[in-house]
């Protein structure tokens, strides 16, 4: 069964944010609140966090997992970033948009899409994401949670824990949270093609 912690939004209380942090790093599988819905997560180097979230969306091999950064420096840890695509990205972070990229070796393999090399990067600007990567110090593997079947995440606490209460060990709810899944812009040929449209204000990268 998993745990419910129930969070301020503006101001997560640390022993909570702790409990969430231990759990992951005892490898364990969260969910929670974005400015863009639901998320899962985990640690980068948990394969198993790995296996669990392509099992409960049933996501298939190609599927584009993204890493969750704190700013724009962890970011560049786990990404190749052009003069020009630095520029765009960097307008537009913190927000609710996913940035497909090269990946740089910081990024275990099988994180990567399996043909081009790339991942996904995001920066939340949401005080919970903040201060769960602050308390964890390091990115943490992410994917919006939406559920297989369904085209919209997930946005209410007690429904994710309905849903998800024995496949993930915490559910965190804040009250809040965003109801449209990021935006998710490629990157990584230099020309911006935008994957799916969401939150984040496409307008910038259809004029790229």
């Amino acid at each position: 069964m998993a745990r419910y912690l129930d969070v301020h939004p503006r101001n997560p209380q640390e022993r909570l944010v702790r409990q969430a942090v231990d759990v992951l790093r005892d490898g364990g599988l969260i969910a929670y609140p974005t400015d863009s819905g639901y998320a899962l997560g985990s640690r980068l180097d948990n394969a198993a966090g790995r296996d669990r979230i392509v099992a409960i969306r049933r996501l298939g091999e190609k599927h584009h997992f993204a890493l969750m950064c704190a700013d724009f420096a962890q970011l560049g840890q786990f990404v190749h970033v052009s003069n020009a695509v630095f520029r765009a990205v960097k307008a537009a972070t913190p927000g609710p948009y996913t940035f497909i990229l090269p990946a740089t070796p910081e990024v275990p393999r099988r994180l990567m899409h399996p043909k081009k090399h790339t991942v996904g990067v995001r920066i939340s600007a949401d005080p919970l994401v903040q201060a769960l990567l602050t308390e964890l110090g390091e990115a943490m593997l992410t994917t919006t949670l939406i559920m297989p079947e369904q085209d919209a995440p997930m946005t209410d606490g007690w429904l994710v824990k309905d849903a998800l209460d024995h496949v993930v060990d915490v559910v965190i709810d804040t009250g809040e949270c965003g109801v449209e899944p990021t935006t998710v812009v490629d990157l990584s040929s230099g020309i911006a093609e935008i994957v799916r449209y969401g939150a984040g204000d496409p307008t910038p990268f259809e004029e790229s």
